[in-house]
């Protein structure tokens, strides 16, 4: 509306009452963000806070609904991601698989801790001899 060339107490009035009747509400939208983007595209709790952050939530309406997603959920849609893409790697070497895995649970935001388990499973699963090259120690980040 500013770029509009609306003036700025035309805008705080409108944004006040649509806040008031509930069209505007921080925290449904924060929950509903959430839901949506660990849902469909996997991202971790980590990149949902930023994600939201960008977008000028309030840092309570945030925690509050990354709060939603379980550890469980985020090791389940990390674990899901992972097998996705090993299935698109068939014929790379053990390293590149390795290095890919790694690389694309990290840029979703998922930290070492869960990457690195979840990466060993998946290899583990598809009989991969580069599940005994990974490191549960070893950092990616």
């Amino acid at each position: 509306m500013r770029r509009k060339g609306f003036e700025e107490t035309v805008v705080a009035d409108i944004l006040e009452r649509y806040a008031e009747v509930g069209l505007i509400d921080d925290a449904v939208f924060a929950r509903a963000w959430v839901e949506s983007r660990h849902r469909s595209r996997g991202l971790s709790k980590r990149s949902l806070q930023g994600e939201l952050r960008r977008k000028g939530v309030d840092p309570d309406f945030i925690d509050a609904a990354v709060e939603q997603v379980s550890d469980e959920d985020e090791r389940a849609a990390a674990l899901e991601l992972a097998r996705r893409r090993y299935r698109s790697l068939a014929g790379q070497s053990d390293d590149a698989v390795l290095r890919k895995l790694v690389g694309m649970l990290a840029r979703k935001g998922y930290g070492s801790g869960i990457a690195i388990p979840v990466v060993k499973q998946v290899l583990a699963e598809a009989e991969s001899d580069a599940a005994e090259l990974l490191d549960e120690d070893a950092h990616f980040e």
